[in-house]
């Protein structure tokens, strides 16, 4: 072809350039579909290739098979693939999503479906089809379901289930799943009995359309309840038969996917009732989101083969027949274009925004979440991914209401309280709100965020929250300026009163309380020099001592009386052969066996008799018991500084005169105990209101600091909150003793009849149900507090040992070494005046010297002590004295008889 001089029409020049360049791009693409017979997607499908009118034309290769059918649907596919198509869009079953999976990705050919999505990262199923894993799970954490029965279709809910499986083995929920394949109507009739009778009424329904509006209808006409609540996992909310069922009265919650009040929707689905197609058998019906979804597929298609043809990429199917049944498959090598074409389309259509992630997945979507009602479906909120589930419910007997409050600035009274109300460090540079922080001002600002108002934060005038004077009956403080029409609403720490009630409305309560004891913190007593000893009472001290000296006694007892405990030993000498008896436990071996079992040491020395060692294992036993219970509580008594507070309840303040107490006077603590019927209440009434000095404080910081300044000589009775954030606060020396004397709250008050009233009260729910109303407790306690976990000092404090704890046993280790020492010398005294003494009567002859006393001789063995005849052990000697001798020693000569040594003793 020539150039002409004359101008070409517009819609030949893109075709001009790609001959000129050596490519060709087709102005028909084929189309490939795969539908069962007369669906509803496939009238869609022709539709809207009819719409379609751009160039490229998209041309349509339809074969109608059994999607369930894995042959049926293995000969169309590859026929269509045989015939040069493009791509194909269709529909598939579970028994054949493998297998169309496969054939994709071995043959580079895009299928394009509308049905169910499934877990797969084949880039050549693009699925236009949103997952609703993500929405329903926001849904369920929305509604705080925790026990639900989950029905599903194997069809679509396998992957739903198995999310929802997983998270309830995370956080403790009880599902009940139900298959509904398996089901017919008489077993689903007495499922629903079942779960009526088990109290199961939050239920999830996850089918098809078709099956999905047969459900319902069997659970139209069993007896369904106004506290059942159903959540229908399915995109076409609005393509239910619900006219019915919305009488029946029960929370039927779903999702919806096709925007019908938008007007591009309107006009396509007024074109679709008009579309005459002689080839079309079933009657005219509303686009359900199934065709939607189709008709947005087309239109994905569409755009991806002009955005090709506008980049001149030759996608031309050139010899490709036979290809699909080939071992090993031949892959199209254009198939990669086409499918990246597919992917990067983005575009706004009857579905919302269309786009595709790298796996082929719907991405950037919205879904709204519908609810039935009495007059019908209405929007309660929308889920996206970027924001998750937004309820956006406005219900009909408050949409007034709200139209009132909306777009308005009020007046918020408030005063100044700490943690509530407090200006911050630098306000002189802000204004307006800006002035103030505290748990109060997020609050206020978290209302109005939630029901759609300004606010302008105001302090009340007299700095009181609100009481009625007695003589006039006129109102005071916040509670007046809301009665007399100065303020809107009042946000403080607000007690919930019945007095107050009367005269002005309260939401729901933001924070519960009740009234505490605040005491100054005692000092902490430390540690003596003896602590160690701390473990056991005084008594059992004593007790162990006397255990101790009575258990040495009856051993050494015991040990001499049986004939067991006595060794006979062979004389040294050798011409005498008399045996030598010895006997082991002396009065000082049995004190020294006591104190080595004792000390859990052991001795050298053990008893041999049956009765000995009966002594010696209780005494066993008993030191096993007496050591274990004091080990186990020696380190707590070694590391705690322990406090004795003298008050620890307000009986304990009843019935003591020392320590005065009082409250605010003027607030509802005050009012509480004038109003009690309690025994002890009353009495502690009776004192404060005839005490002198008054006990009774202007202000809740006047309050702390008496406190603090009487040494331990004045109780405060205040708002527990109040109460911990003051614990929490330098110099840390208050502390809250006791539990709450009643139980209250704080709320948010509005004057009678005011519009505000329901609108703040379901955002004050919100709020607590949100876990937000405790965030902001817990930061502006104790995130913010200065005395840590412990109060005081105790961030500076560790569990380590000081000397103080331990001195004792150094002591009683240098008492003891002295104590040796002494000994020692002593020792060394008195042996050396002993040996002084006999150095006189006589001169030393070696080792072992006779000493005669006439005809008696009585042999010093080596080794034996200078306390008598038996030594320590009890050694006695037997001799064959003469009769001479005998008679001049009678007692001697009975020692020697019996055999026993009267020193032993």
């Amino acid at each position: 072809m020539r150039p002409q001089s004359c101008p070409l029409p517009s819609a030949l020049l893109p075709l001009l350039l790609g001959l000129c360049s050596g490519t060709s791009f087709p102005t028909n693409i084929n189309i490939g579909g795969l539908f069962p017979g007369d669906s509803h997607e496939y009238e869609v499908f022709r539709f809207a290739l009819a719409q379609n009118q751009d160039i490229p034309k998209l041309v349509p290769q339809v074969d109608m098979v059994d999607t369930s059918s894995s042959f049926a649907m293995t000969y169309a596919f590859c026929s269509q693939f045989s015939k040069g198509v493009y791509a194909i869009m269709g529909l598939y079953d579970r028994r054949t999503v493998n297998m169309l999976m496969s054939f994709c990705g071995s043959l580079h050919v895009c299928f394009v479906t509308p049905s169910f999505p499934v877990q797969t990262n084949n880039q050549f199923v693009l699925q236009l089809r949103p997952q609703l894993q993500e929405p329903l799970m926001a849904l369920l954490e929305h509604f705080y379901w925790t026990r639900f029965v989950y029905m599903y279709s194997s069809e679509s809910g396998l992957a739903v289930l198995q999310r929802i499986l997983d998270t309830a083995a995370e956080r403790s929920w009880q599902v009940t799943s139900v298959n509904l394949d398996s089901l017919t109507e008489p077993a689903f009739i007495k499922l629903l009995a079942d779960l009526d009778y088990k109290k199961d009424f939050q239920i999830i329904i996850d089918c098809e359309l078709k099956r999905l509006n047969y459900i319902l209808n069997l659970v139209k006409h069993s007896e369904t309840k106004p506290n059942y609540h159903y959540i229908l996992a399915n995109l076409g909310f609005l393509d239910l038969n619900v006219t019915e069922f919305q009488k029946l009265g029960p929370n039927v919650t779903g999702f919806q996917l096709v925007n019908r009040s938008d007007p591009a929707v309107q006009k396509i689905n007024q074109n679709w009732l008009d579309f005459d197609n002689k080839d079309l058998k079933v009657a005219r019906r509303r686009l359900k989101y199934t065709g939607a979804l189709t008709y947005d597929g087309v239109s994905v298609m569409a755009t991806a083969f002009q955005n090709l043809r506008r980049q001149r990429i030759d996608i031309s199917r050139r010899g490709n027949a036979g290809e699909c049944l080939a071992n090993p498959p031949a892959p199209w090598g254009q198939g990669i274009d086409i499918q990246r074409a597919l992917q990067q389309v983005r575009l706004e259509g009857l579905t919302g925004h269309v786009q595709f992630d790298e796996r082929g997945h719907r991405t950037n979507y919205t879904l709204t979440v519908m609810e039935l009602s009495h007059i019908g479906p209405r929007k309660i909120g929308f889920w996206n991914e970027k924001r998750g589930y937004v309820n956006t419910a406005i219900y009909r007997p408050m949409q007034e209401e709200f139209y009132n409050v909306q777009n308005k600035t009020y007046i918020v009274t408030t005063i100044l309280e700490a943690p509530y109300m407090m200006l911050k460090k630098n306000h002189e540079q802000f204004w307006g709100n800006d002035k103030y922080e505290g748990y109060c001002a997020e609050l206020a600002a978290e209302i109005a965020k939630h029901v759609g108002f300004t606010y302008r934060l105001e302090l009340v005038g007299d700095g009181k929250y609100g009481a009625r004077d007695a003589e006039t009956k006129m109102w005071n403080g916040m509670v007046g300026e809301l009665v007399y029409g100065k303020a809107d609403m009042a946000v403080a720490p607000l007690t919930i009163t019945l007095v107050r009630e009367q005269v002005i409305d309260f939401t729901k309560p933001f924070m519960s309380l009740g009234i505490s004891i605040m005491i100054k913190k005692p000092t902490k007593s430390k540690p003596g020099v003896f602590s160690f000893l701390d473990p056991l009472a005084y008594e059992i001290w004593m007790c162990i001592v006397f255990a101790y000296i009575g258990v040495s006694v009856v051993l050494f007892l015991v040990s001499r009386f049986s004939p067991y405990e006595w060794n006979g030993e062979e004389s040294d000498d050798e011409d005498e052969t008399t045996p030598e008896y010895t006997n082991d436990f002396g009065i000082f071996n049995s004190l020294w066996f006591s104190l080595g079992a004792f000390m859990q040491q052991g001795c050298d020395i053990s008893p041999r008799s049956l009765s000995g060692r009966i002594v010696g294992g209780v005494w066993w036993f008993f030191t096993l018991i007496i050591i274990s219970s004091y080990t186990a509580n020696l380190a707590a008594f070694l590391t705690v500084e322990r406090m004795v507070s003298p008050i620890e309840s307000a009986e304990d303040l009843a019935k003591q005169t020392e320590i005065a107490y009082g409250t605010l006077d003027g607030g509802s603590t005050k009012e509480f105990f004038r109003r009690s019927k309690i025994a002890v209440f009353e009495k502690m009434w009776s004192y404060m209101r005839s005490a002198d000095p008054s006990v009774f404080v202007k202000s809740t910081s006047e309050g702390m600091i008496r406190v603090r300044k009487s040494k331990g000589k004045y109780a405060y009775l205040l708002e527990s909150s109040m109460n911990e954030y003051i614990e929490q606060r330098k110099p840390c020396d208050t502390m809250k003793v006791g539990g709450n004397l009643d139980s209250k709250g704080y709320g948010v008050a509005t004057p009678k009849g005011s519009p505000l009233r329901n609108p703040v009260n379901l955002a004050v729910l919100k709020l607590n149900e949100q876990g937000l109303l405790d965030k902001l407790k817990n930061r502006w306690w104790y995130d913010k507090g200065e005395c840590g976990t412990g109060g005081g000092d105790s961030k500076d404090k560790t569990s380590a040992l000081s000397l103080s704890n331990v001195a004792g046993v150094f002591y009683i280790l240098i008492g003891g070494l002295g104590l040796a020492m002494l000994v020692a010398l002593v020792e060394f005294c008195y042996k050396s005046r002993i040996e002084s003494r006999r150095m006189k009567r006589g001169s030393l002859r070696g080792p072992m010297q006779d000493i005669n006393f006439g005809s008696t001789s009585l042999v010093l063995l080596r080794g034996v002590g200078p306390s008598g005849l038996g030594g320590e052990n009890g050694r006695v000697v037997a001799h064959d004295f003469p009769k001479a001798g005998a008679q001049g020693l009678p007692c001697m000569s009975k020692a020697a008889g019996l055999g026993l040594s009267s020193t032993g003793m």
